[in-house]
């Protein structure tokens, strides 16, 4: 394998499905190389969502972000697949909200077949939405006295055993019938995966090859105490070869590898396990038989009938009981001519009702049905929607959109409805497939699809806050080098549609919305609230010296209405105003940030953070980063030396944390509870002759001293000082254990440094952002 071929080390890929002995053995037999166009058509899926989907989320997050004070996400991202995903969902909400109930009525007659029995039967015309016409007919059938047989029919029929298991049936099973998210079903059959009890969770196949040992997988469940007796009888009497599925070239169908029980697997991975291995018993069981009778009626000119089903042989259902042929009663024999006394006929006024809202089941289908995402990447998809706050799942997993999720969709909608409707990526999920095959060069389709997408994305920032001109934008049309299929164009949004209540594409528009054709920015207008009307006033601006708004909606930020300027703050955490102290180098007020009591806090100028003073300070560092060499909050002032547990981070002293005095990391999360009931605490300009670290001059409460005789100030250094080793215990998480204390395995240099770096290194120009980068390549 490691022979040099024409200067390149030869590459294999083994192949297996299953992490058995057999597989990995037969795998390793029979290696091969790895097929370089797949490979290609991957790097090309990821590159294309990455720069995609990295453009619009910046361009979003940062517009929106300066716009709206109560958006209820940290982050608005876009992505190729995300935001159809959503749409589907928003389409639904769309169709309850239009929905009008129409009023209908059904007739319903009852017949005696003897003393103590009789049957329901069911109306031939089903339903009229007139209440005069179905009143007629009431009329008309209620004379009757008799219900005459007009035919009798008793027919056998079979419902069939399921297709093999593949990742998209497993997700929706789990969803409807076992309540597990697709992102925690994908989990949880990856877990079962890697500890061997099933096969590789994720394929496309409902197909088992001619040469796949079936029987081998069913001995290993023969003395389960769940299904000993079916398997065992499945395997005397003779298994019934599975039904042929579809085969994606890809792994087999999802099967259970190994015998388990709930103890052995815990609560949740066993209800997967079980339907996975209750699902594979059903694929080589025989089909469910049963007997169904109907018996069709005529009372006066109307005409009604019943059903009946009697199950002959359980077949699979017995393994699959929630598959079972419902129980129904069973029907009089009976003859053409035969009669049956009418004892009841009544009218039933009922309404329509309008659909529910997505389950992850059916959501799952419809990204199948227009190949949104892989097998892989769906339950992802899904997620991500759950985690940017555009759906919430409600009782029975069905998928609720919020406003930011409807408002975001109808303002694609209403711009370029190509960024949400399923077309398009489908389209571009077929190329990705023909670069697989060869049959596509893969930089003309990454070059084609990328050129369409940076038009998008310019007509997309350009028509944000105003009306969408008529012509649309970077429609997909063939391009004769590339043999692959065009992307259709979407419905030219115009007035009319939005007059009639619906949007382009599927769904309808929310009329409750009370939007004209304009831009996707009057949509956020009238769901969520200016800056300016949004937070509390905290602190001053530096530049106009009036007061700044707090807002606390993620991502938390202070904003200047009169600047028109807005500062984004540290997450998850407190802020308030620091004593009113101001910044010496723009003049902004201060604010602390806070974990809580039992955390770290530290101050920070606004306007700092935002735009670093200092070459070697990032964007988003507090006080305690800062490098300014007199300023009183400053890491050169308040630095003691250097964490005991990371190599990079300063411990820093909190001025605010008396009487129960902490020193905290500026770059992780430990901190040092220190000099309790002591009056005040001090960085000296001194350092200490061992290890180089700040001293510290403390006054103690001189009733609570620890210091010998009567003495109540000491001036030392916490790690080497001799007093104040007893009194400094380190918190680093959940542990709690004392301070590294000098000595021979001490770490060096911990001393702080007086207008540099704390590593005593030059200080290097802050990398560009990343996502910066990405948007800048993309645009």
């Amino acid at each position: 394998m490691n022979q040099a071929h024409g200067g390149e080390k030869t590459v294999f890929r083994a192949r297996f499905s299953s992490i058995t002995d057999t597989d990995i053995c037969n795998a390793m037999a029979r290696l091969g190389e790895p097929d370089h166009n797949e490979a290609l058509s991957v790097d090309a899926r990821q590159e294309l969502d990455l720069r995609i989907g990295c453009a619009f989320t910046r361009f979003q997050t940062k517009y929106f972000q300066g716009k709206y004070g109560n958006l209820d996400s940290s982050l608005i991202s876009f992505g190729p697949c995300q935001t159809p995903t959503l749409g589907f969902c928003v389409e639904r909400h769309d169709k309850i909200q239009s929905f009008k109930p129409e009023t209908y009525w059904v007739l319903q007659a009852k017949v005696n077949t003897d003393k103590d029995r009789s049957l329901l039967l069911d109306w031939d015309r089903v339903r009229v939405f007139d209440r005069e016409i179905a009143q007629m007919f009431l009329n008309m059938t209620k004379l009757e006295k008799e219900a005459q047989v007009e035919a009798t029919s008793r027919k056998e029929k079979a419902k069939q055993r399921p297709l093999a298991l593949n990742t998209v049936e497993m997700l929706r099973v789990a969803s409807s019938s076992l309540g597990m998210g697709p992102q925690h079903a994908m989990q949880t059959a990856e877990r079962l995966y890697t500890q061997g009890y099933i096969s590789y969770p994720r394929t496309e196949t409902t197909h088992y090859p001619e040469n796949f040992d079936l029987k081998g997988p069913l001995r290993q469940q023969a003395n389960h105490p769940a299904w000993a007796d079916t398997v065992k009888r499945l395997l005397a009497e003779g298994i019934n070869r599975p039904r042929k599925g579809h085969d994606a070239g890809d792994h087999p169908p999802i099967t259970p590898m190994r015998s388990a029980t709930e103890a052995e697997l815990g609560s949740e991975a066993w209800r997967l396990y079980e339907y996975i291995t209750r699902h594979f018993i059903a694929t080589v069981s025989y089909d469910c038989k049963y007997l169904q009778s109907s018996i069709s009626f005529r009372i006066g000119p109307e005409h009604f009938c019943c059903t009946g089903k009697t199950v002959i042989s359980p077949g699979f259902t017995e393994i699959m009981p929630w598959q079972s042929v419902p129980l129904e009663e069973s029907l009089p024999t009976c003859q053409r001519g035969d009669t049956f006394a009418v004892s009841e006929v009544k009218m039933l006024e009922k309404q329509t009702s309008p659909p529910d809202y997505l389950t992850e089941a059916e959501l799952i289908t419809l990204m199948e049905k227009h190949g949104i995402g892989t097998d892989a990447s769906i339950p992802v998809h899904i997620n991500n929607i759950c985690q940017r706050n555009y759906v919430v799942v409600e009782s029975g997993r069905r998928l609720k959109p919020t406003n930011l999720g409807i408002v975001l969709v109808h303002g694609y909608y209403k711009i370029d409805a190509e960024l949400v409707l399923p077309t398009i990526r489908s389209a571009v999920e077929k190329q990705l497939n023909l670069i697989a095959q060869g049959k596509a060069d893969y930089r003309q389709v990454l070059g084609h699809t990328l050129d369409v997408f940076k038009r998008k994305f310019h007509y997309f920032v350009d028509s944000i806050a105003e009306t969408p001109p008529p012509s649309r934008p970077g429609t997909y049309t063939t391009d004769p080098r590339l043999h692959v299929v065009a992307f259709p164009p979407a419905r030219p949004v115009t007035p009319s549609t939005y007059q009639r209540g619906g949007l382009p594409g599927p769904g309808g528009y929310d009329s409750r919305l009370h939007c004209s054709l304009s831009g996707m920015d009057e949509l956020m207008e009238v769901s969520f609230s200016p800056l300016a009307a949004t937070g509390k006033p905290l602190s001053r601006c530096g530049k106009c010296h009036r007061f700044m708004k707090y807002i606390q909606a993620k991502p938390s930020r202070l904003h200047c209405s009169h600047c028109d300027e807005t500062y984004t703050l540290p997450q998850n955490g407190t802020i308030k105003l620091y004593k009113e102290l101001r910044c010496p180098l723009d003049d902004f007020e201060l604010v602390l940030w806070s974990s809580g009591s039992r955390g770290k806090s530290y101050p920070l100028c606004p306007y700092c953070s935002n735009h670093p003073p200092f070459r070697d300070m990032k964007k988003g560092m507090g006080c305690n980063e800062c490098t300014h060499p007199t300023c009183q909050h400053s890491l050169s002032m308040l630095g003691i030396g250097q964490c005991v547990e990371c190599e990079s981070g300063v411990l820093v002293l909190d001025p605010t944390s008396g009487p129960k005095w902490k020193v905290a990391c500026n770059k992780c999360n430990v901190v040092a509870h220190c000099f309790e009931n002591a009056h005040r605490v001090r960085v000296s300009a001194d350092t200490c002759s061992a290890c180089e670290a700040a001293l510290l001059d403390v006054d103690f409460n001189k009733a609570k001293s620890p210091l010998p005789g009567d003495e109540t100030q000491h001036t030392g250094c916490v790690f080497c000082d001799p007093i104040f080793q007893e009194l400094v215990e380190l918190k680093h998480a959940a542990s709690c254990h004392p301070m590294h204390r000098g000595g021979p395995g001490r770490r060096q240099g911990r001393g702080r440094a007086r207008g540099r770096r704390p590593t005593g290194k030059p200080s290097a120009r802050r990398p560009k952002d990343k996502m910066s980068a990405l948007a800048a390549y993309f645009v």
